[in-house]
């Protein structure tokens, strides 16, 4: 199977998508820049980088989640003029960067679901980003784009804004003031595209980000600048405890934002996480987390239709062993596929991801209760009597 010619360069999260997609023992083709050590006769040798292209086999994988850069590291599988077959390679992707990935599996498993699924939510346009949110204070401004699968730091803004205490001190707080108001507008409108119609979240301690808002509006309508204007709407401003980046999971969870933002993915994914926290609460067997037991509710098809739900991470399909990944593959083709059952993969850079990290990783939602616990205490009861010597009764 191969995807010819398909963009998925969008918000840095394509970078993040390859990673969720790229695994060991895959064959990756791509340019690289390759330092080639040449002898002249006399003994003298030189050192230069030349740019060529690179087949490597797989063997391990890094994400840079500040600068949404991917190192794939492996041993060269196709000779070229610089680089002989065993020699070993790092490629950096990059967004812009082309590449092409071949996955190596019988009866398809090299591109399992997990991965054409991923090939697909990669190259949807509408999954592109979902909100942008300026949390600042003054002096300091983070801008961030939160998508379907991560949450992305596109610009910090630092400007020196003097306080206000002394005699004289006011003018020269406003000038400051101002000055990063216009270098953060600025930078904002490099970033977004004012022909969508997006969230765009203003966060603050204090009356920070309020005036930020009128800033906007009131440079909008002295330029006159139309597109921004229509974006006035959008605007949403709410309170954090501060100007930078962890506060924005916070400001995720108030109230107005919840209900600004509930179509979108992420909204989605946190209110399926909510649902589950409030089961789990009310202890009816109808919430299970951990490998073992949602595997054994999904073999007694708890997880169907009528309302089950399977929540995993990405990050179990990011393991080094082949036959861990292909548990968790046939895990979610059989709730998928087999029960009907809705499957949610939720992205490990996402707050709802880091909550499902905390239960293992992986959790379901019951159409009808177990108790598993039970079963459970009777299998550890059964090893117990036989290794006391009390065997069941065996018909020969």
């Amino acid at each position: 199977m191969r995807l010819i010619k398909q963009n998925i360069e969008r918000d840095g999260s394509g970078t993040w998508h390859a990673y969720n997609l790229i695994r060991p023992t895959d064959l990756l083709l791509a340019s690289a820049l390759r330092r080639i050590t040449t002898t002249t006769a006399t003994g003298s040798t030189s050192s230069t980088r030349i740019h060529t292209t690179l087949l490597i086999r797989v063997r391990s994988i890094d994400f840079d989640t500040q600068a949404s850069t991917l190192h794939v590291s492996g041993q060269i599988a196709q000779e070229t003029k610089f680089a002989k077959v065993g020699q070993f390679h790092t490629l950096d992707l990059e967004l812009g960067r082309n590449f092409t990935l071949e996955k190596v599996g019988s009866d398809g498993e090299g591109w399992d679901s997990v991965a054409r699924n991923i090939v697909r939510e990669a190259c949807d346009e509408a999954r592109g980003a979902e909100v942008w949110a300026v949390v600042m204070q003054e002096g300091l401004a983070n801008l961030a784009v939160l998508t379907g699968s991560r949450t992305v730091l596109r610009q910090r803004v630092e400007v020196a804004v003097p306080r206000k205490r002394g005699v004289g001190r006011q003018g020269e707080h406003d000038k400051g003031l101002e000055k990063f108001f216009q270098t953060t507008l600025d930078t904002l409108l490099r970033q977004i595209d004012l022909t969508e119609s997006k969230p765009i979240l203003l966060a603050s301690p204090g009356f920070t980000a309020a005036a930020f808002q009128k800033f906007i509006i009131d440079t909008a309508t002295r330029v006159g600048n139309k597109a921004l204007l229509a974006q006035k709407a959008n605007f949403l401003v709410v309170h954090s405890s501060s100007g930078h980046l962890h506060s924005l999971n916070e400001v995720l969870q108030s109230p107005e934002v919840t209900a600004r933002l509930k179509d979108t993915k992420y909204a989605r994914e946190t209110r399926l996480m909510d649902d589950f926290m409030t089961l789990l609460r009310k202890d009816d067997g109808r919430a299970w987390y951990g490998p073992k037991e949602v595997e054994q509710a999904a073999e007694k098809g708890a997880v169907g239709r009528g309302g089950g739900v399977l929540l995993i991470s990405d990050a179990l399909f990011r393991a080094q062993d082949v036959g861990v990944r292909r548990r968790w593959v046939r895990l979610v083709d059989k709730v998928r596929d087999v029960e009907g059952g809705e499957v949610r993969v939720l992205s490990s850079e996402h707050e709802s991801g880091k909550r499902l990290e905390g239960l293992g990783g992986i959790a379901a939602i019951l159409t009808f209760p177990l108790d598993l616990d039970d079963e459970q205490d009777g299998e550890i009861e059964g090893r117990d009597n036989t290794a006391n010597g009390e065997a069941r009764d065996v018909q020969l």
